[in-house]
This record gives C-alpha cells, sequence and structure tokens, in this order.
C-alpha cells in the first residue's frame, strides 16, 4: 500500500507513517533523529506530536527550485519507479501545497535551519555539516 500511494505521488496516512516512526526510535538507545522527510502536511505535525509528544529542535529545508530538483532526479539512475517526470511534478505540487506551509510555520518558531541546495552537492553538504555540528554544540 504505501509503495503504491508513493508511486502515485500521494502522501502515506500520518498514523501509519507516525507509527513507523515511533517503532524505530523506540527500538534505538538514540536519543536524537534525523526525521528526513518528515513531516510532510500539518497532519503529520499534529499526529507526530500527539502520539510521540516530541516537537523537532529544527527542522532542516534544503531549498531547491523545481527546474534543479526535477534534473537531479531524473539523473540520479537508481531505478526507482516514482522517479518520473509526472510524479515529480505530483510530488512537487504537493510540497508546495501542503509541506511548504509546515517550513513557514516552523520558521515563525525560529526553527528552520535553510540551505540552498541548488549550489553543488559538496557545498550543499558542507552547509548542512555546519548546522548539524552547531546544534550538537548547543544540545539540540
Amino acid at each position: 500500500m504505501i509503495q503504491n500511494m508513493m508511486n502515485e505521488g500521494k502522501l502515506v496516512p500520518s498514523d501509519i507513517t507516525v507509527r513507523l516512526i515511533q517503532k524505530a526510535m523506540q527500538e534505538t538507545d538514540n536519543d536524537k533523529f534525523l526525521l528526513d522527510g518528515f513531516p510532510r502536511d500539518e497532519e503529520n505535525v499534529r499526529t507526530f506530536e500527539k502520539l510521540t509528544k516530541i516537537e523537532p529542535d529544527f527542522i532542516l529545508f534544503l531549498d531547491c527550485p523545481e527546474e534543479e530538483m526535477t534534473k537531479r532526479l531524473l539523473s540520479r539512475n537508481q531505478g526507482r519507479e516514482d522517479d518520473n517526470i509526472e510524479t515529480i511534478k505530483k510530488r512537487f505540487r504537493v510540497f508546495q501545497e501542503s509541506t511548504l506551509p509546515l517550513v513557514n510555520y516552523y520558521a515563525s518558531k525560529g526553527k528552520v535551519r535553510k540551505v540552498d541546495a541548488a549550489r553543488p552537492v559538496e557545498d550543499v553538504f558542507e552547509s548542512v555539516k555546519t548546522i548539524f555540528s552547531s546544534a550538537n554544540e548547543q544540545g539540540a
């Protein structure tokens, strides 16, 4: 079911996603987590905070224009079924409609760390490393 929804560019229901994340978090001894691509919409936030009682220390926002993102996704050659132009366009629309408002919400709380992801991969990586090093030093 999850794979079919991803192939269609749709979001997986929040309760399923959060329960999978919560299970993975409980099965480790770590007290810090990086959730890649989550939350994706307002329902994800509500469900995650309700079930886990956790609010993120910060949100890493890799800001990349649609044209560059599309080019990179189509050229990554990982054989993913959802790396096709139609699904990529749907995913970008979902991002604009559902996820970008969350970025703005967390920005209003001072929790967004934004990186210009249109730059070369090495430069983006260095920026991300700096953000995580700084967060680690601050105890976040």
